[in-house]
């Protein structure tokens, strides 16, 4: 931690001593744990009694931790930081941004709404060195998804997502002795060794009352990073490609071929389209499991039996859902906060430099619940071997992107396209039938 205070110190000098050179770049390795060094911070007292405005949705014990893990940079540089969240952020923001009041600094849980602000001319674009530093210190496609449509860099990442995870009971997979894949050919092998033991591989269920739809919608994105690749996702999410484009189909194909088939997923698509999200889990701690490969969110652990959130790391493994077409590596889909800034003053820079560091999550880490992009980040901090795992997925990954249906116009992404997966699992309508739908619904 000490480490990570003299970078805090030296950022706050750099940028606090002219507004375009360069800022030193995160710290190279891991920085020492919480707790492994009482020396006191340095302090830069050029920002000493300034003051920045962030303003965002975190809110109840979300909004306590994420203050909590910037108290150091405000004992290193003697900058006030002033957080305030609201459940009404997005519209508040866009309201103060228009009245000529905006805060300092605005952290959205969604893309959209940067790049709106940032396309009528709100936003400031981030000066060279909080480039740099995020160059240095993230993995490929964040800086990108920081990006607004006039090609200027916005968005500094922070608290983050990812997507990509597939759970299992450990005890009883260790036990049958099963592996986790890292290829699509490895998770099929897996797949016909559970049917064969006489259970089915897949727990997978989707209602979510007005949202139901979205379980199929993030499987089809992961699905298609991984055949058709980040730049015709990117194509994909933009409408650059049709929605009933071919690599879009076969990625749905793709889902169908483990959906849509009774001896694949447990309770087969009755199940699927009946049961709660979060119950999905439910029957793999059943003893033996009737089900044991559950893909979903980072979050889904809340969801789980308390018996077993009681003891997670014993109880749950989980690998990153494999590979399918080798030139695409294994990538990451998620979401995450980005921290935008509105006012350029040296403070604001320092903070927002702050953010790019690993130290910035390090208590978020431990008190659970938050993973973090930075590849200086101490991975011990994590308080749990299961969001630990997590986390290294993430920085693995040879390629992150954004959840594809939040990137799309709402109309599609939280209403067509979740509407047509629920279409296509229910057998109501073939799949051209609902590709085509959905793309004609495009605003």
């Amino acid at each position: 931690m000490k480490r990570a205070l003299l970078f805090i110190a030296a950022a706050a000098l750099a940028v606090s001593a002219c507004t375009g050179g360069a800022t030193p770049q995160p710290t190279a390795g891991p920085t020492t744990g919480p707790g492994e060094s009482d020396a006191p911070a340095p302090t830069d007292t050029s920002l000493a009694g300034t003051k920045v405005e962030v303003f965002g949705a975190f809110r109840g014990d979300e909004g306590t931790r994420f203050e909590e893990s910037f108290k150091a940079f405000e004992d290193a540089t003697g900058v006030d930081v002033l957080y305030s969240g609201s459940d009404q952020f997005e519209t508040l923001v866009n309201t103060r941004a228009e009245a000529g009041n905006p805060p300092d600094i605005a952290a959205f849980p969604q893309p959209g709404g940067m790049r709106r602000l940032a396309a009528a001319g709100f936003l400031t674009p981030l000066p060279q060195e909080i480039i740099d530093a995020i160059d240095a210190n993230y993995g490929p496609g964040w800086k990108e998804t920081g990006t607004g449509d006039d090609g200027n860099v916005y968005g500094v990442f922070h608290r983050v997502n990812i997507k990509s995870l597939v759970f299992y009971p450990k005890k009883a997979f260790e036990a049958a002795g099963y592996t986790a894949p890292t290829t699509w050919d490895e998770l099929t092998a897996l797949s016909a060794q559970i049917k064969t033991a006489g259970s089915s591989p897949w727990c997978v269920t989707m209602e979510s009352g007005g949202a139901t739809g979205w379980v199929a919608t993030d499987w089809v994105e992961d699905i298609m990073l991984r055949s058709a690749g980040p730049e015709t996702y990117d194509k994909w999410v933009t409408h650059e490609i049709p929605f009933n484009d071919p690599a879009v189909k076969e990625a749905v194909e793709t889902l169908g071929s483990i959906w849509l088939d009774s001896t694949q997923v447990y309770g087969g698509t009755t199940n699927i389209l009946s049961t709660n999200f979060g119950e999905a889990a439910t029957p793999m701690f059943e003893n033996p499991p009737k089900c044991w490969l559950l893909k979903q969110g980072s979050f889904i652990t809340g969801f789980f039996p308390d018996a077993i959130k009681a003891d997670l790391d014993a109880e749950v493994g989980s690998f990153a859902f494999p590979a399918i077409d080798p030139q695409y590596g294994t990538p990451a889909l998620g979401g995450g906060d980005q921290f935008v800034m509105f006012k350029d003053r040296p403070e604001v820079r320092a903070f927002l430099t702050y953010l790019t560091t690993g130290a910035s999550g390090s208590t978020w880490a431990a008190a659970g619940g938050a993973l973090f992009p930075h590849k200086d980040q101490d991975l011990s901090a994590y308080a749990s071997a299961l969001d630990r795992a997590a986390a290294e997925q993430l920085l693995a990954a040879d390629s992150f992107r954004f959840d594809g249906s939040d990137l799309m116009p709402a109309a599609v992404g939280a209403g067509t396209f979740w509407k047509g997966m629920v279409d296509y699992v229910s057998g109501s309508k073939d799949l051209d039938t609902v590709l085509s739908e959905i793309d004609a619904s495009w605003p």
